[in-house]
């Protein structure tokens, strides 16, 4: 277990030690909406780990070199004043969010720094729309959002931004350096800016996604 841990990018040039607690099984039960997400975590190992002065839990599935897992933290007491959608209020009783994975099939966390973090829901995304707005000028057309109505839901490592509305949980992705070929450009706005996940309209179908991925990992 421990050696499974010192593998994440994370805690591999950390100076101070690495506190690791006892495994466990999962005990924060399941929500409803996510089935999905739930029977994932039902059938995860948790290991409490402390590093640099920051709690996390590792859920590792599998085992040997078949072996995957996330880091994550675990759920705050700041989230539930947030304004995010009520399906991430739901994520928020059972995870505080993904900040790194190792040894996973291809799915939707593939390079994400942060997935459904409080850190992440508190981005001041706004500021990178502003500096991509030249895109929407030079196609004659302008931001076709408020950004107050969004906050991210997402990380990735180049910086683009899966985006939520806050009343339904409607999905976008800010994409100026896109890589995907299942989205849709966002109606008013050119290519490398805002897009649609084609099948995946909302952030519950967009976590029930990547948990299914895992799964069947």
């Amino acid at each position: 277990m421990e050696h499974a841990i010192a593998d994440l990018p994370r805690f591999a040039t950390l100076q101070e030690p690495v506190t690791v607690g006892e495994p466990r099984a999962w005990t924060r039960g399941t929500v409803q909406e996510l089935p999905e997400l739930s029977a994932l975590l039902m059938a995860a190992t948790v290991i409490p780990v402390t590093a640099d002065g920051t709690d996390y839990e590792v859920l590792l599935w599998g085992e040997g070199e078949e072996r995957r897992g996330w880091l994550c933290l675990p759920p705050s007491a700041d989230a539930s004043a947030l304004a995010v959608a009520p399906v991430q209020q739901s994520f928020w009783t059972l995870l505080g969010g993904i900040v790194e994975t190792a040894g996973q099939g291809e799915s939707r966390l593939d390079n994400q720094d942060a997935v459904l973090t409080v850190e992440a829901a508190l981005e001041p995304f706004g500021e990178a729309l502003e500096a991509y707005a030249w895109i929407w000028e030079e196609a004659g057309q302008e931001v076709p959002i408020q950004t107050e109505d969004y906050y991210v839901a997402a990380i990735e490592s180049n910086y683009d931004l899966t985006l939520a509305r806050r009343t339904d949980g409607s999905l976008l992705l800010f994409a100026p350096d896109s890589g995907f070929d299942d989205i849709t450009p966002f109606a008013g706005s050119p290519e490398q800016s805002l897009y649609t996940f084609d099948d995946l309209p909302d952030l519950t179908s967009w976590i029930e996604d990547w948990a299914a991925a895992w799964r069947a990992a």
